[in-house]
């Protein structure tokens, strides 16, 4: 059946999944999942010598899921460490369910699937030689896609059960009090952690820096953790900036930058108390920078930023421009060191961030998201996915949670080498149109004639609008017209909208 994207879904997923319908998530009952809990009295030891000790004493058996975050990005040494030795003491058939998955651990996922350690996979992200082997059929299992805030959801209603929860830490006591503030490998939020801690049967911290005991601030606490494992090094704090979250000098996403910028401000949205979020890449991430000059000329101050955080939104924080900082994960050093310094810069979990049935989710207080997009059809849909090949290089992330705000900016290129960015439909949905206000190009800009309010106002403007079938044609016009892909009736990975609806499907490229 084809659902309201216009997405085939085949029916064998239409047994366990109800097929996406609307962005309106209405108000649900929701009976929330509850974790197993071993009794720590006095005496009991947390602290424990090895990686391999920790895993034997956590219970892991054949069939259980495990679950990391992915604070650190390209920085990470937890997930390779405790991969390794799992795989070395023989276990199959297991279930990875971290936060999302990066290119330093692309590597030893292909290993684990191989070897039939890692039977399932779900995710928010994946690229590199995963998504490579993946999107060629190298899982027996479709890879399960979910957002940050659909992920916290799974895990509060039981759809993920975490039976063992590796979570990597800057600093904690021997009792399991942690904070990633301090230390000698910061990240500052542990915004998608938190969750995993709370939800999980039993929760194993892994440490280079042990400190007294208590240590604070907790930001995950004592109560919730089973055992706690020294190791010589948890992470690089200086590659958590690289990858998607660089900044551009590119003059093309400049360019786009300084038009996301003037369309905020000249949007109804920009005035004092007005709260925003920008995702990853170049271009998203340069507007922070604009920004802060016409805050500054108009004496505009924000409320509030949300989301991945960057240093230069700590500096809008720093100047005043903004009076809080909301934070579930930190794009780069400065903005994880930005924590301590400031009580202002206040750690959220991934639930209180986005999670569609909790009892409200920061991102339904947002007035302004800037996202990227590797597609933007016609109907506005976008993919941030898979590329223009089918193969999956990209995550979620909070793309389909953010972009619930009052107004929803995507920025993109209307082409990227020789690959079109604003196409006819895109290879895969992750945000429905539906949720999706203005596009923002090099050439100009196309409102969704849903939004007819924002249509009216920026004809008043010097700022170029479009019809997005124009920019589609343009693209069209200068790459011409790509030849479609070919795919087997294969599926390879569900992607769940917000809700946990499915979505859309991707197929094994052929």
């Amino acid at each position: 059946m084809k659902n309201q994207v216009n997405r085939d879904i085949p029916a064998e997923f239409l047994k366990e999944y109800q097929p996406f319908e609307t962005t309106e998530i209405g108000n649900p009952i929701i009976q929330r999942s509850a974790p197993k809990v071993r009794a720590v009295t006095l005496g009991d030891d947390k602290l424990v010598n090895s990686v391999e000790e920790v895993i034997k004493k956590s219970g892991l058996k054949d069939g259980m899921t495990i679950s990391f975050h992915h604070h650190f990005r390209e920085g990470d040494y937890v997930f390779n460490h405790v991969m390794k030795v799992i795989k070395e003491m023989g276990f199959k058939d297991l279930t990875l369910a971290p936060s999302s998955l990066t290119n330093v651990m692309n590597d030893r996922v292909v290993e684990c699937i191989k070897q039939g350690v890692i039977t399932s996979i779900t995710t928010s992200g994946m690229r590199g030689s995963l998504g490579e082997f993946v999107s060629r059929g190298g899982m027996k299992n479709p890879v399960i896609l979910r957002s940050h805030g659909n992920r916290a959801r799974a895990i509060e209603a039981g759809d993920i059960k975490i039976d063992v929860a590796f979570l990597g830490v800057p600093n904690a006591d021997a009792y399991g009090n942690a904070n990633a503030i301090y230390g000698k490998a910061v990240f500052g939020s542990l915004g998608y952690a938190k969750i995993d801690a709370q939800y999980a049967d039993k929760v194993v911290l892994l440490t280079d820096t042990l400190v007294p005991y208590p240590n604070t601030p907790i930001s995950i606490p004592q109560t919730q953790v089973d055992y706690v494992v020294k190791i010589d090094e948890i992470g690089d704090p200086e590659k958590i900036g690289a990858g998607a979250t660089r900044f551009t000098k590119d003059p093309k996403e400049l360019k786009i930058a300084q038009t996301v910028n003037q369309v905020i401000v000249n949007s109804p949205y920009f005035k004092n108390g007005f709260s925003f979020q920008t995702g990853t890449g170049g271009a998203a991430l340069a507007v922070t920078r604009y920004l802060k000059e016409d805050m500054k000329e108009q004496n505009i101050k924000a409320s509030f930023a949300l989301g991945g955080i960057t240093k230069p939104t700590v500096d809008l924080l720093n100047e005043g421009l903004v009076e809080k900082i909301l934070d579930v994960q930190d794009f780069d050093k400065g903005a994880a060191l930005g924590m301590a310094q400031n009580q202002n810069q206040q750690e959220i979990d991934a639930s209180f961030y986005a999670d569609p049935h909790n009892k409200g989710a920061v991102v339904n207080q947002l007035d302004i998201v800037i996202l990227s997009a590797l597609e933007i059809d016609t109907k506005f849909n976008v993919n941030v996915m898979t590329g223009s090949d089918g193969v999956l290089r990209g995550a979620i992330g909070g793309h389909q949670d953010a972009a619930n705000a009052k107004m929803t900016i995507i920025s993109a290129p209307i082409v990227r080498g020789r690959i079109p960015t604003v196409v006819k439909d895109v290879t895969t949905v992750i945000t429905p149109g539906a949720s999706v206000d203005v596009l923002v190009t090099e050439v100009g800009i196309a409102i969704n004639p849903n939004r007819q309010d924002l249509v009216e106002l920026f004809k008043q403007t010097k700022i170029p609008v479009f019809p997005i079938e124009e920019l589609q044609a343009r693209a069209e016009k200068i790459v011409g017209v790509p030849e479609p892909l070919v795919f087997t009736d294969r599926v390879v990975a569900l992607v769940e909208y917000r809700d946990g609806t499915l979505i859309d499907v991707v197929k094994e490229i052929k």
